[in-house]
């Protein structure tokens, strides 16, 4: 196949363990585009985030074979956000479509998506029909939503798929972000309202489990709730004074209770249970801070979003967002 160089649609899949789905995902993604107006206009961008089964012999192979595919290989892994940011400053077309490497998100909803784009929607994205997740992902999913509309106003009935298109536009302002610990969703909801969403069907994962666990979504949890977002700070600032409240209000009562009953005996249960009380409230609130000090300091140090090992193609960003060995050749 003869690709074009006026790319119009790029798609960017963070890679980790998928050595065995991305062939397929490749080439479900040229069936379902062979027949549209994208046929020959498109690229596929596989990033290599260093994952346990090395997938980049593979992204090389499939980029010798294919001419829309184009391989970027991180230095190490840094993340499934951080390794999407790497793909989007590679990014070539106006529509941009980020989705999994694992094919739970089918490659038929592609169309639709970059028709939401250019119909004039910066950002569309996905809900999943009957997910194929486990209860305890669905819960946790489900938490870290009713959380978003608080902390990223998150428009609500808005669901936060990984699976999403994007505008030039708008990838260009995201990029603009230099952190360490980029939250997708969160920048995207800072940059626009102009957000779109579509129903598809969530599939089965073609082989191996989900990279997923309790820590990395814990993790995730923490960029989204520090990242983009003072809330948790302003919601420590309420609570520490609501505590003082109270504390003064009990200490009131106490003081009363004692000049009407002076022979009530002094209680230690009641000085014990306050000053832990009050001592883990200050403790929450200082690990809320010590999350927004450690941030800004990796930052000030300049700590990289991805650093780039190679390509599989004369690289060109849409802006010096990382360190890149090839550059620095």
């Amino acid at each position: 196949m003869n690709m074009s160089e006026d790319i119009r649609l790029s798609i960017v899949v963070p890679v980790y363990n998928g050595k065995d789905t991305i062939r397929e995902l490749t080439a479900q993604i040229s069936s379902t585009l062979a027949p549209s107006e994208y046929a020959e206009y498109y690229e596929i961008i596989l990033v290599n985030d260093c994952g346990k089964a090395d997938a980049w012999p593979t992204i090389r192979e499939l980029a010798v074979e294919f001419p829309y595919v184009r391989g970027i290989n991180l230095r190490k892994n840094f993340g499934q956000h951080n390794a999407t940011m790497a793909g989007l400053s590679y990014a070539r077309a106006d529509i941009i479509i980020v989705m999994d490497e694992d094919l739970q998100h089918p490659p038929s909803a592609i169309l639709p998506l970059a028709a939401s784009i250019r119909a004039g929607n910066d950002v569309c994205y996905t809900r999943y029909q009957d997910r194929k997740h486990a209860t305890w992902k669905r819960w946790g999913s489900s938490f870290n939503d009713f959380m978003a509309q608080w902390i990223i106003r998150k428009p609500r009935g808005l669901y936060l798929s990984s699976y999403k298109a994007v505008s030039k536009g708008v990838a260009e302002a995201i990029l603009g972000y230099d952190g360490p610990y980029p939250y997708i969703d969160g920048l995207l909801l800072s940059t626009t309202n102009s957000i779109d969403a579509i129903d598809v069907y969530h599939q089965e994962r073609l082989s191996g489990v989900s990279s997923y666990n309790l820590r990395r979504l814990v993790s995730l949890w923490l960029k989204m709730a520090t990242g983009t977002s003072v809330y948790p700070l302003r919601l420590a600032t309420f609570a520490g004074f609501a505590v003082a409240v109270v504390s003064l209000l009990l200490l009131l009562y106490v003081l009363a209770i004692r000049m009407l009953n002076p022979d009530i005996p002094h209680g230690w249960a009641s000085v014990v249970c306050t000053i832990l009380f009050i001592g883990g409230m200050q403790m929450v609130f200082l690990g809320v801070v010590g999350e927004y000090v450690g941030r800004i300091y990796l930052r000030l140090n300049k700590v990289p979003q991805f650093i780039v090992r190679d390509t599989t193609f004369p690289a060109t960003r849409m802006g010096k967002r990382a360190a890149s060995e090839n550059d620095q050749r």
